[in-house]
């Protein structure tokens, strides 16, 4: 199994994976804040086909005018009418213009989106559990917080998988010499990061026998990643690669 996967993951780690996946939308960008933003959002727009979040996020960045660190700072009020139109799936304007509230109101008192992640957080902790969780408390701190925008960020305080969440941690935390992930952030460790969990990688999982719990939740996802520690302990989510590398090309329904 481990030669499986170290082919599938050295075949996908490459340049050429970020073209046609979401991940190309924050590589378009130079300034750490910009890449910041536009991973998040990416990440958390990150359902459905991916030719369509690819498209949707570009034309989020278009009504940003193109620099969305100096919009989410310098904007005026009028300057947000124009974000009104932008929807994907569920996420719609009310979600939109909260996300520009809280970017600002983070970038006002940081210089990196990684503080929001760091409440509570130590190097100690097996993994990135309470930094999600806490991450979500910030994240909606705030009087003004809509309701409907709860379901677009999630917390592993509520079971959830927070596949979304893990990936925007993979792309910022993991550190190689490939050009995929960006492992911008020093503090969490690649240890720390739990596997995202989507559809491709859990079915190849289950036939590769890495997950046995039947529900989709973060407890599964817990138990896939210590399952890949004991193949890679100091980096087990780079087989993240592999396994979404092998579901695309159709392994677990061969």
């Amino acid at each position: 199994m481990i030669d499986l996967l170290e082919a599938s993951y050295q075949k996908y780690n490459q340049p050429n994976f970020i073209e046609d996946d979401p991940i190309s939308i924050p590589h378009s960008f130079s300034k750490k804040e910009d890449i910041e933003i536009m991973a998040f959002w990416a990440s958390m727009l990150a359902w459905g086909q991916r030719k369509t979040i690819i498209n949707k996020c570009r034309e989020l960045v278009t009504l940003m005018d193109g620099a969305p660190h100096d919009f989410i700072i310098n904007h005026q009020e009028s300057d947000l009418e124009k974000l009104l139109t932008f929807k994907h799936r569920t996420f719609n304007d009310v979600d939109t213009l909260y996300f520009i509230s809280f970017f600002k109101r983070h970038y006002q008192q940081f210089d990196s989106l990684e503080d929001a992640f760091l409440i509570g957080y130590s190097q100690n902790d097996e993994n990135v559990e309470k930094s999600l969780i806490n991450f979500h408390n910030y994240f909606f701190d705030d009087e003004h917080a809509p309701h409907r925008t709860k379901k677009h960020i999630a917390t592993p305080a509520r079971k959830s998988a927070c596949k979304r969440l893990n990936m925007f941690l993979r792309w910022m935390v993991r550190k190689d010499n490939q050009g995929v992930d960006f492992g911008i952030w020093d503090t969490i460790q690649p240890s720390q990061l739990i596997c995202p969990l989507d559809v491709h990688v859990e079915r190849v999982s289950r036939k590769l026998k890495l997950l046995e719990r039947k529900q989709s939740d973060w407890r599964a996802a817990v138990e896939l990643t210590n399952e890949l520690k004991k193949l890679d302990p100091n980096d087990p989510v780079r087989f993240d690669f592999a396994l979404f590398g092998l579901g695309l090309e159709k392994f677990a329904s061969s």
